[in-house]
């Protein structure tokens, strides 16, 4: 069963990653997802990155 569309100003594919178990299932017990390990270290291409505050 696939996972809800993801939320306005979620990331498409870390939603799916997170909430639809067969995202993974292709993989063995202690292998890491290259697509979410490319997330993590480059950041989610998907998403507009946030203003940075101007509070001091």
């Amino acid at each position: 069963m696939a996972a809800k569309p993801a939320p306005p100003g979620e990331c498409p594919q870390c939603w799916q990653h997170a909430h639809d178990k067969s995202a993974h299932r292709h993989l063995k017990w202690n292998e890491d997802c290259p697509q979410c390990v490319n997330h993590m270290v480059n950041g989610c291409p998907n998403i507009t990155p946030k203003k940075k505050s101007r509070w001091f």
